[in-house]
């Protein structure tokens, strides 16, 4: 009997430990299945406080339904703060063809921030369809746009994150340049233009090259046609099967590519020239794209700048700024020429979320703006 009772503590913590891996297992194998989210792993380790993860829950909710925006490329840099539960959310108006990317650097590497892409879509009310999560310890997303409309990005860092950061949005062409060494600025009649005196309207975009100049497949693909035939002229037609979608190079000078060639982003298919009803023109390349009828092609080749340095650093974002003028405006995105949100007046106190090339991200109660950096001055 004593025997049995000295050993009943190490089969209580054998039959714990069974439990604990037996949970485990359990979880595993329902993972498999179920492909939780990792706001949903993240949770599991709020058990003991359930509260605490409903608030921080609540908190990314809400900023779906923040109304600031921001044109790419875009650089904040600010300091989650282990007191509060911060959020970020911005509107990002995007393009199909161009690739939507998010870098998030932080001071402390071991930080998980949770990325969620939403679009937009608006009936009789604004509803937000998710499309997709970085890796919480990615600090990075990237996604390719296929329709057009308002996106909205929420960062949401975890509970109690003490770190600065630097956040960079920007977009990037899907496709390469069309034609060889040339470059945004030879782009020179766009999507839309009136053509024969308004009966009919560009369905492409014109590069113009001097006559000769290589035009590269921009993207993987094989040739389904070529020929000398209409209003192109000279034309190859480029299948890209990914997108489901037929690149159209039209006025070559001459066809190198063949019918069925596979091609690599690069080679070359024909030479920049005015053939068809292009003869009056200078040597260019009409650049199309047709997917259930013509597109704008212009968001897959167009480069974009890269993200620019902001000037503060995260040691200098303080906690909270005060209103230094009589009276100032909220934004609803870094410029004077964006909607007004609210006003500020002398003394107010805002929490400061960041700081971008002359603007400050602030808070004032629920709501989140831009205030010019004139307006306002570091609280110690």
């Amino acid at each position: 009997m004593r025997n049995n009772l000295l050993k009943l503590p190490y089969l209580v913590a054998v039959m714990a430990i069974l439990l604990v891996t037996s949970c485990s297992q359990i979880n595993t194998v329902t993972d498999f299945f179920t492909h939780p989210s990792a706001k949903e792993l993240y949770e599991r380790e709020f058990e003991d406080a359930p509260e605490t993860f409903a608030l921080w829950e609540a908190m990314g909710n809400q900023a779906l339904h923040d109304s600031i925006s921001v044109h790419l490329p875009y650089t904040e840099v600010g300091v989650f703060r282990p007191e509060e539960f911060p959020t970020y959310s911005y509107q990002v108006a995007l393009q199909p063809g161009q690739q939507f990317k998010v870098e998030l650097k932080t001071r402390d590497t071991s930080t998980r921030v949770f990325i969620d892409l939403y679009q937009h879509h608006t009936d009789s009310i604004t509803t937000y369809e998710h499309l997709g999560s970085a890796k919480p310890e990615a600090l990075s997303y990237r996604t390719e746009i296929v329709e057009p409309g308002v996106y909205q990005l929420v960062i949401q860092p975890e509970i109690f994150a003490d770190t600065p950061f630097e956040l960079q949005l920007s977009s990037q062409p899907v496709y390469r340049f069309p034609v060889a060494g040339a470059s945004n600025s030879a782009i020179q009649s766009f999507w839309g233009a009136q053509r024969d005196g308004g009966r009919r309207s560009h369905e492409g975009v014109d590069i113009f090259a001097p006559r000769g100049t290589p035009v590269v497949a921009a993207t993987n693909g094989w040739v389904s046609s070529t020929g000398n035939k209409g209003l192109g002229g000279k034309q190859v037609w480029l299948r890209d099967r990914d997108r489901r979608q037929s690149l159209y190079y039209a006025h070559l000078d001459s066809i190198i590519a063949r019918p069925g060639m596979r091609v690599k982003p690069g080679e070359t298919l024909g030479l920049v020239g005015n053939t068809g009803n292009a003869r009056t023109t200078p040597p260019h390349l009409h650049f199309g794209i047709y997917k259930r009828g013509a597109i704008d092609p212009l968001p897959f080749v167009y480069q974009n700048p890269p993200p620019q340095a902001v000037t503060q650093t995260p040691a200098e974002i303080a906690a909270h700024l005060q209103v230094k003028v009589s009276r100032g405006n909220l934004r609803s995105a870094p410029t004077t020429r964006s909607s007004v949100l609210g006003q500020v007046k002398a003394q107010d106190t805002l929490r400061h979320l960041g700081a971008t090339k002359g603007w400050h991200h602030v808070q004032k109660g629920n709501r989140k703006a831009f205030v010019h950096e004139t307006l306002v001055q570091s609280l110690p």
